[in-house]
């Protein structure tokens, strides 16, 4: 799955401060809040600081990573399971 989601996450910027954070401990730590539905103040300690997640979380609703990342792994389900990439069909429902 890491394969897949991490050439989808922001690079490093060529100029300026590095990266201090591991991208992966980010998104796990997004995971593990959408998971339990906790406060972002309240993520367990193993994970980067909250004030980080949360910057890295609004920048990927911004830059619509998000977006792409569940694209992303509906797509490896759906090929997965022997199917076509994206759906021939689509029901709307008001």
């Amino acid at each position: 799955m890491w394969a897949i989601i991490e050439p989808l996450l922001p690079e490093d910027k060529a100029v300026g401060r590095l990266r201090e954070v591991d991208l992966r401990e980010v998104f796990n730590a997004i995971n593990d809040r959408a998971d339990h539905g906790a406060k972002w103040r309240n993520l367990p300690g193993e994970f980067p600081a909250w004030q980080t997640v949360y910057s890295y979380f609004r920048s990927g609703v911004r830059l619509r990573i998000w977006e792409s990342i569940n694209a992303a792994l509906v797509a490896c389900v759906r090929e997965s399971v022997g199917r076509e990439s994206e759906a021939s069909l689509m029901v709307i429902d008001s």
